[in-house]
This record gives structure tokens, C-alpha cells and sequence, in this order.
């Protein structure tokens, strides 16, 4: 709707505003109006006629003309609106530039006249920023931007100021400097260097609360809850439709013509009509046709793809009218019905039609349309290159077991037990002797030579253990029954030598006949059968391991490891806790170090410092038996889970190499004191033989190659080769079997 009339008054009152008052020439020099007394008083008049009419009167409204909300207006009128508009716009703008200069605003702006448009515009002077200004005007001495500071590392400067002089670098003191100036500024922990002034600066408290902050992974604005309550947007009445439930655009039944967008668009009309606006000419298309070289690209070092896989070819058996012989018979159809899909030889059943008209659809082919997508995706996008490699070329070259004798390869006598299987044996160190113990109690010592017996000692329990004295000065073996440790001298020794065994033992020169022990040690109640004897180098040391009903004795107790010093006549217990039941311990061929093998793991300890070196972790369920290398760098480590492992103490605490040759649980492992072999013994009755050469050199690994498996002993019970030992100076071996047999092996 609009106001009638409207125009009309704007009119008049624009004629009224833009009369000129003459004005004298002192008057416009000083910018004051001069009025005579007349005028002063009928201004006066005029002024309370004014407030008069304003406290009764009332402006009538002007009357709403229902004509001007058609859509048929004349050009005119609206042509007289615009410039109504624009009169009203400059009136604005002179109020309030008069405003302006009576509330004296600095600073003052002045009127110049464009050089460009040729109209008058009002400018500005320049702000001069004082100290309470924003911090964007503050004064950057080095205006170089963000680039790389290492392009002044060779310059005695570090940028230029604003003025384009140079900024020189500070001076920078050595690292003491540094270091006392952080001990006499108390602040200097709260500084940042800045690599565009190459000095630290102070941070503020707003910004060291904002590292706190990134630091503790908390959000970086202080003032941000995580926590604050939600905006309930659809709770409530009224509040259902608040935000947009869709973006689809409003349809066209809502929409109402809008007399703003009609005379926008008529004043765009008239610009285009009176060639104000004129629009882009259009391009005249290339009536030549244009030709692309696409042979002419350079050829690509690639291989080509490989092509797609081909879809099989149909056979006769799916031609829709095929032989009698690919049909199939009802007991065929009926099988193939039954017959899962995956194991079906085809996806169809040949059938007959009179005439192709009479072929159905195809009821599978979207399902072999899918197939074809997937055989198309799943299909290889590079050509591998079969490598023509020989397997033999794949395994360690190894030396060939002739060059590497003399070892053990057949048997050469055989000693029997004939009243129990045979646990134990031990070889004297001159290689002379063998003294084996059976499960009955019988000690039978037999020449290696000739396998002719000696001596037979009868004990009346189980003989657990059995080991010779190291010591070639003295001659005595020692064996170790229930709860018992017994020391025997052997007959037919030589006089000193029998001397110092006397002396050695029981402190005199003449001791007991030979017939018996000369010493009996015992061990305390509930110790058990002894498992395992071994010597210290020098022979004076022996360390036993103790086993109480079958198993060793019990984890985290100190009974199970013994240790006697024979010149002292003392036994002591290492241990007072050792975790894991304690299987077999040895002691190192050269240093003061003593190896435990608890069930899962081998410890070796200091015994000079008293402390643990390391944990050798073979990976065996259950360790069942192992064995020092003479140099005391290496050690082998067997299992009742059929592995044997190789440790090199200088390497890692994990096996260097796991050998699995045996079929059933290893029983005895054993290195030869002179030549490079080692031997396992196990279940399944045979003996395996290895050549182990070790290198002085450390960067050379060791030499480990199979060269024999000895079969001879038959296994009783699940008991096949119990223990093996090698005799000294000669490559001979000499095996205890559950059979009641000892044979010897040689070269």
C-alpha cells in the first residue's frame, strides 16, 4: 500500500530547502544569521504558535491510496520516487555532516572533488596512533616476514625495520653465560626465543597458562566448558520447529510478489534500456574443426596391462538342444539336486528344446553376471616373474661328515645290568673306567678297553647319580642314593695316589677296605634321590641336586641344591629361595660362575660376587638336561619337548640356534673335553652325534653340522637312551639305556 500524496509534499518541501537566503557579507564570514527585531519577534511568535498546535493538534494521517499495490504503475511515478529517494538521501547526508560540525568530532574531514569520478567526496585525515592504541600499530623492528632466519646465519644483520635500515644481530654470550644468567633471573624459564629478533622474550601469564594447558591435553581457551548444560532446541512449546528439520527449497504455492524485487529489477531494466549496463557479447564459435594428435604421446616405460581373464566358451552340453549323451538321467538330476552348490561340477542341467523360441530366461544370470564382475575385479594387475631357483641352492653348504672324523659310528662292546635299567654312568678322567649304577643298587666298575668287570659295589637303593673326581692326583667316584652321598676308591691304585685319596677324604693315610664306601655323607630328611653329581675343575667343590618323589624338590626352598667342600668337610646350601624347581646346575670350566636350570629358565650367578649375571630363556617347556662348552662360551640346553638349543653367552639370552632331530624327550646331553663334538641321547632310543667347531675369532659364528645318529638300545616303557658321556682323550661315547645295557662307541 502507499501513502497518496506522498510525492506531492516531498515537493514542496524540497522547494522550500533548497531557497537561498541572501546573506550580508560580515554575516558569512562569521557564519552567524542577522535578524532584525521584527523578524526576532514573529520568529518568536511562530515558535510558541508551534508549541501550541503541538499540545493540542493532532497531524491527520495521510489517506492510502488501494490503487498503488497494482501491478499496472506508470513508469513515471516511479521514475518521481527515485528521486525522492535520492533527494531524502542527500538531505541525510547534509544533516548529519552538519552534525558533524556542530559537535566539533575530530578530526575534521574536508570535501575535495574526485579525480577519477569528478564528484565530491569527504576525506579524512591520517590516525596517529598513541599508546593507548590496539596493538597492531605497535612498532616491529624487524620487518623481513615470514621467511626462512637461516638466510642471516652468515649475516652480521637479521632483517631490515620499516624505514629499510638494518637490524643488527644481538650480542649473544657463550653456554656459562646462559647458564648463570637462568640462575640470577628467576623469570628466564618463562621465556621463549623468537627467531625473528634472535632473543627470548618474556611470555605473559595468559600464554604460559595456555602451554599449561596443551600440556595437561585440556583446552586451550580457558573460558570453554566441556561441560556446560545443553540448548534444549525442540523442548518445550513453541520451540518444535525453532531450527530447520530440511534444506528443500520453498515451493512455488508460498510464494508472494514482493514490490521491493519488482522495482529492483524495473531499475535494472531501465539501466539496460537506457544502456547503462551492458551485457558480455557473445563469442563467435570456431566454425574449423580441431583435431587432437592422440598417437603422438610418449611412450610409456610401463608394461602394458595384462588383459582381462576371458570368460569360458560354452560347450555342447548348454546348447539348447543338445545330444542324448549330455543329457542327464533321473538318477543324475537327483544327485545333482542333492549335491550342494560348491561341489557341483556345473551350475546347470542340460536340458532340450523343440525351438530356440521355446528357451526360457536365463534364471542364473544375474548371479553369473556377478561372478564375471568379481572374476574381472579379483584378477591379477602385475605379471609375476617366476624365479627358476634350485632348492639344494636354498640349504647350507656343510662340509661332508669324511672330513670331519674321527667320531663315533658303531658300536664296539656292550656291558649289561640284568636286574634293572641303568640310570647313571661316569668315566674316570684317564678314560680307563666306567662305573655304572643301576635302579636295584648295583655299582658295577668295568674297563673301557675290554668291558671286563672289576668291581661291583652293592648299595641296597636307588642309585641316582654317579661321578668321578676330577683331580689326577687322587682317584674316588662318588654316588648319590636316597637322602645319601657314598665315596668309593677303586681298587688296583697306585700307592701315592691311594695316599692322597685317604688323606683327601677322611684325613688319614689308611682308611676302610674297599669292599664299602670310605665316606658317607648325610643329606638332610626329605631330601631325596640325588639327580644329578657334578664336580668343580679344581675337585675339591661338588654340587648335588636332590629330587623328592619323582620331581625335584619344591620352588622357592633352599633343599634341593647342595654344595660340599670336601677339604673342609662342610655342605652348605646356596640358595635360601630360588624360584622354579631346580633341574641340573654346572659350574663354568673357567670363571667363578655357576649355571642353575630351573624348569623354564637358566640362571647363571656370580658366585665370587654373589649375585644373578643373567636368564637364558630357551623357550623349553621343561628342561631335562644340559651341558657347558670347555671354553665356557657356549652352552647346549635340552628339553623334554624334543628341542635342543645353543646359546652363546657373548650373543643375546635367547637361543642362537633350536635343533629338533629327536623324535621323543632328550634325556642327556654332553660335550667332549677335547675334540669339537657333542652328543644327545633320547627316548626314542638313538644317539645323535654333532660336530660343533668354535671359533676363537667373534665374528665367526659356530660351526654346528649332524654327522651320525647310533641306534643300538632298546626302548622299555618309554625309556630309551637315559645318559651319555664321552671318554676323555679318545672320540669314544659310552650310553646307559632303560634296557639295562652301557655300550661303548668308537671311531
Amino acid at each position: 500500500m502507499a501513502i497518496t500524496g506522498l510525492g506531492k509534499v516531498r515537493n514542496k518541501r524540497k522547494q522550500e530547502e533548497v531557497e537561498e537566503v541572501e546573506k550580508g557579507p560580515f554575516a558569512g564570514a562569521v557564519d552567524l544569521e542577522m535578524h532584525s527585531e521584527d523578524e526576532a519577534e514573529d520568529e518568536d511568535e511562530d515558535r510558541e504558535g508551534d508549541d501550541a498546535s503541538d499540545d493540542g493538534d493532532v497531524d491527520e494521517f495521510p489517506e492510502i491510496d488501494a490503487a498503488s499495490d497494482s501491478d499496472e504503475e506508470s513508469d513515471e511515478e516511479e521514475e518521481e520516487e527515485e528521486d525522492a529517494d535520492d533527494l531524502d538521501e542527500e538531505d541525510t547526508l547534509d544533516e548529519n555532516s552538519d552534525a558533524d560540525s556542530d559537535l566539533h568530532i575530530f578530526p575534521k574531514s574536508k570535501k575535495v572533488v574526485s579525480n577519477i569520478t569528478g564528484q565530491t567526496k569527504v576525506v579524512y585525515p591520517e590516525i596517529e596512533p598513541d599508546y593507548d592504541s590496539d596493538s597492531s600499530t605497535e612498532d616491529d623492528p624487524n620487518r623481513v616476514g615470514n621467511i626462512p632466519m637461516h638466510w642471516y646465519d652468515d649475516l652480521p644483520h637479521l632483517g631490515y625495520n620499516i624505514n629499510g635500515k638494518r637490524v643488527l644481530r644481538p650480542a649473544k654470550g657463550d653456554e656459562l653465560d646462559r647458564f648463570l644468567q637462568t640462575v640470577e633471573d628467576p623469570n628466564s624459564w618463562t621465556t621463549a626465543f623468537d627467531k625473528n629478533t634472535q632473543m627470548d622474550k618474556p611470555l605473559s601469564a595468559e600464554e604460559l597458562d595456555i602451554i599449561r594447558r596443551l600440556q595437561a591435553g585440556e583446552n586451550p581457551d580457558a573460558e570453554y566448558d566441556p561441560y556446560e548444560p545443553t540448548i534444549e532446541w525442540f523442548t518445550g512449546k513453541g520451540k518444535e520447529e525453532v531450527m530447520p528439520l530440511s534444506s528443500a527449497p520453498e515451493p512455488k504455492r508460498r510464494w508472494l510478489p514482493s514490490k521491493w524485487e519488482k522495482q529492483k529489477i524495473m531499475k535494472i531494466v531501465r539501466a539496460i534500456r537506457q544502456g547503462r549496463i551492458v551485457g558480455s557479447k557473445p563469442t563467435a564459435a570456431d566454425k574449423k574443426q580441431q583435431f587432437y594428435a592422440i598417437w603422438n604421446e610418449p611412450p610409456s616405460n610401463q608394461p602394458p596391462p595384462l588383459p582381462a581373464p576371458k570368460p569360458k566358451l560354452p560347450t555342447n552340453s548348454e546348447s539348447y538342444n543338445p545330444p542324448e549323451e549330455y543329457l542327464p538321467t533321473e538318477e543324475e538330476r537327483k544327485q545333482w539336486e542333492n549335491t550342494d552348490p560348491e561341489d557341483r561340477e556345473r551350475d546347470y542341467l542340460p536340458h532340450k528344446y523343440p525351438a530356440l523360441r521355446l528357451v526360457p530366461a536365463y534364471d542364473q544370470f544375474i548371479k553369473q553376471r556377478f561372478n564375471r564382475q568379481l572374476d574381472l575385479y579379483l584378477a591379477p594387475r602385475i605379471q609375476r616373474v617366476k624365479l627358476n631357483v634350485d632348492p639344494n641352492s636354498l640349504l647350507p653348504k656343510l662340509p661332508s661328515p669324511n672330513s670331519l672324523r674321527p667320531f663315533p659310528n658303531y658300536k664296539s662292546l656292550q656291558f649289561m645290568h640284568t636286574k634293572a635299567r641303568v640310570r647313571c654312568l661316569s668315566i674316570s678322567p684317564d678314560g680307563a673306567w666306567v662305573a655304572s649304577g643301576d635302579e636295584s643298587g648295583v655299582i658295577s666298575l668295568w674297563e673301557v678297553n675290554v668291558g671286563r668287570e672289576v668291581k661291583r659295589w652293592n648299595l641296597g637303593s636307588k642309585v641316582g647319580a654317579i661321578e668321578w673326581c676330577p683331580r689326577l692326583d687322587a682317584c674316588f667316584l662318588v654316588a648319590g642314593t636316597e637322602e645319601r652321598l657314598h665315596f668309593f676308591i677303586p681298587p688296583n691304585v697306585s700307592p701315592a695316589m691311594l695316599t692322597t685319596t685317604h688323606h683327601q677324604l677322611n684325613g688319614s693315610t689308611s682308611g676302610a677296605a674297599e669292599d664299602g664306601p670310605i665316606l658317607t655323607i648325610e643329606l638332610p630328611s626329605a631330601s631325596g634321590l640325588s639327580r644329578q653329581l657334578t664336580w668343580h675343575r679344581k675337585g675339591d667343590y661338588l654340587a648335588s641336586v636332590c629330587k623328592q618323589n619323582g620331581f625335584a624338590t619344591s620352588s622357592e626352598t633352599q633343599g634341593s641344591v647342595w654344595m660340599h667342600q670336601i677339604s673342609r668337610r662342610h655342605s652348605q646350601a646356596p640358595f635360601k629361595k630360588i624360584k622354579g624347581a631346580v633341574q641340573m646346575v654346572l659350574f663354568h670350566p673357567t670363571k667363578p660362575h655357576f649355571f642353575v636350570a630351573t624348569q623354564r629358565y637358566v640362571r647363571l650367578y656370580n658366585l665370587a660376587e654373589q649375585k644373578l649375571l643373567k636368564t637364558l630363556m630357551p623357550g623349553i617347556k621343561w628342561i631335562s638336561s644340559m651341558d657347558v662348552h670347555p671354553s665356557g662360551d657356549h652352552i647346549i640346553v635340552g628339553g623334554y619337548d624334543r628341542k635342543l638349543c645353543w646359546f652363546d653367552l657373548e650373543l643375546s639370552e635367547k637361543p642362537y640356534k633350536v635343533l629338533r632331530y629327536h623324535s621323543r624327550a632328550i634325556r642327556s646331553l654332553h660335550f667332549h673335553p677335547t675334540y669339537p663334538l657333542f652328543a644327545s641321547s633320547s627316548d626314542d632310543g638313538s644317539i645323535q652325534i654333532f660336530h660343533a667347531r668354535v671359533y676363537s675369532d667373534l665374528m665367526t659364528d659356530p660351526l654346528i653340522v649332524p654327522l651320525k645318529i647310533l641306534r643300538g638300545h632298546d626302548v622299555q616303557e618309554g625309556l630309551g637312551v637315559l645318559q651319555i658321556k664321552w671318554v676323555n682323550k679318545q672320540p669314544w661315547l659310552v650310553s646307559a639305556g632303560a634296557d639295562g645295557s652301557v655300550s661303548l662307541w668308537c671311531s
